[in-house]
C-alpha cells in the first residue's frame, strides 16, 4: 500500500511539473539593457525576473539579454520593441528622445530636489501621462511600464576647476549626449556643449577633447574616469538619471488580466530596486573618487538657487521648441508640486 502510495505521489508530482512546464509556454518576455551585470538595469531586471515567473506560477519567462545581443542603441532597440522581436527594453531620455522627444523632460534641471521627491513623481500619474503620450505617438505599439534609476543623479565634473557657481563654468567644454536638452542646458550656463559618444569618453577627457561631464559617481568611478583626469565634482544634483522602461503592447495585452497585473506588480518590483540599487553602490564610489585624490564640493542651499536660476531659460526653451513640451512640462510641475506638499505633511506627521 504503501509502496502504491509513493508510486501515485511520484506519478502526480510529475504530472504536476509536467503542467507547470507546458504553462510556462504560455508566454515568453523576452528584455533587454545595453548595460552590464554591475549596472542598476541588470539588478531590475533579476528582481522583475524572479517576481513574474515566481507570482505567474511559471505561466511567464522572462529570458534576460545583458548587452548588445539584441540590439545596439535606443533607436534600434525602440524599433525592435515596436515590431515585437523585443518585448521588455530600457532606455534613457537621451536614447529615446529622437522618437518621443517630450521624454527630455526628465533632464529638466533642479525641479526634483530629491530621492523621495523623484521617486514620488515617478511613481505617480506623471508616468502615465507619458505613456499615454508614448502610445499614441508609437501607433499603439510601444507601452512605458515604468520609470526606476540609472546611476543617481547627474552632477557637473571636470578636469580643471571647482565649480561652485555657474560661472565656473564658462568656456569648459561639457560632454553631453546628442539629445538638444542637454546642449540648451550647458550652454545656457556659458559652457560649450560638446556630443562625444560614450565609450569615447574617458580617450576625449584625456586629450582635452572635452573638459567635463554631466554624470552620476557610478559611472564615473565605474569608467575610471578619474584616471582621465577627471578631479572635480560639484554635487548640484540638476537631473535625476530616469531609467524609462518599455514593453511592447501587443504582448502585454495579449496577456489575462491576472497576468498583466502580475507583470505591473514586476515593474514595480524592479522600480524599487532601480530606486536603492544607486544609494548603496554610490557610498564606495565617493569614498573611492575623494581617496583617489578627488576635489568633491557640495553646494550650499544659495548656491543652488543660484544654478537654478542659471538654468531656467532651459525651461521655456523646453516648452517651446520640443513637441509635446508644454502638456508634459505641465504634468511634471504639478507631479512635483503634489510630491512636495504630500511629503510636507509626512515630515509635518513624523517630527511632531
Amino acid at each position: 500500500m504503501l509502496k502504491g502510495l509513493t508510486t501515485a505521489a511520484l506519478t502526480a508530482a510529475l504530472l504536476a511539473g509536467s503542467a507547470i512546464t507546458a504553462a510556462a509556454q504560455d508566454f515568453t518576455i523576452r528584455a533587454t539593457a545595453n548595460s552590464n551585470e554591475n549596472d542598476e538595469d541588470y539588478d531590475g531586471l533579476v528582481v522583475f525576473k524572479n517576481h513574474v515567473e515566481n507570482a505567474s506560477n511559471g505561466r511567464i519567462a522572462v529570458e534576460l539579454f545583458i548587452g548588445t545581443q539584441l540590439c545596439s542603441g535606443g533607436a534600434e532597440c525602440l524599433q525592435g520593441v515596436s515590431d515585437g522581436s523585443i518585448d521588455v527594453f530600457v532606455t534613457t531620455s537621451g536614447g529615446a528622445a529622437g522618437i518621443f522627444p517630450y521624454v527630455q523632460v526628465l533632464d529638466l534641471p533642479y525641479l526634483m530636489s530629491d530621492d523621495r521627491v523623484a521617486e514620488h513623481v515617478l511613481s505617480g500619474d506623471f508616468t502615465r501621462t507619458m505613456r499615454d503620450m508614448a502610445l499614441e505617438d508609437s501607433g499603439d505599439t510601444i507601452r512605458i511600464m515604468t520609470i526606476g534609476n540609472t546611476g543617481g543623479w547627474r552632477n557637473f565634473a571636470n578636469t580643471q576647476r571647482r565649480v561652485t557657481q555657474p560661472s565656473d563654468l564658462e568656456g569648459l567644454k561639457i560632454r553631453t549626449v546628442v539629445a538638444d536638452l542637454p546642449q540648451e542646458l550647458v550652454k545656457v550656463l556659458g559652457a560649450s556643449p560638446t556630443p562625444i559618444s560614450w565609450p569615447e569618453l574617458f580617450t576625449s577627457l584625456q586629450t582635452g577633447v572635452v573638459d567635463g561631464s554631466k554624470n552620476g559617481i557610478t559611472d564615473i568611478m565605474g569608467m575610471k574616469f578619474p584616471d582621465a583626469g577627471l578631479q572635480y565634482l560639484t554635487l548640484d544634483g540638476h537631473a535625476y538619471m530616469g531609467a524609462i522602461w518599455v514593453m511592447n503592447n501587443e504582448k502585454f495585452m495579449s496577456m489575462p488580466e491576472d497576468l498583466r497585473r502580475v507583470v505591473a506588480d514586476g515593474f514595480y518590483a524592479l522600480q524599487q530596486a532601480t530606486f536603492a540599487s544607486p544609494k548603496r553602490k554610490s557610498i564606495q564610489a565617493y569614498e573611492e573618487f575623494v581617496a583617489g585624490g578627488g576635489d568633491l564640493y557640495v553646494p550650499t542651499p544659495e548656491e543652488k538657487e543660484a544654478f537654478r536660476e542659471a538654468a531656467s531659460p532651459v525651461f521655456d526653451w523646453f516648452q517651446e521648441n520640443v513637441e509635446g513640451g508644454p502638456e508634459i512640462f505641465d504634468a511634471l510641475t504639478k507631479a512635483v508640486e503634489e510630491a512636495e506638499a504630500d511629503l510636507a505633511a509626512e515630515y509635518e506627521a513624523d517630527l511632531n
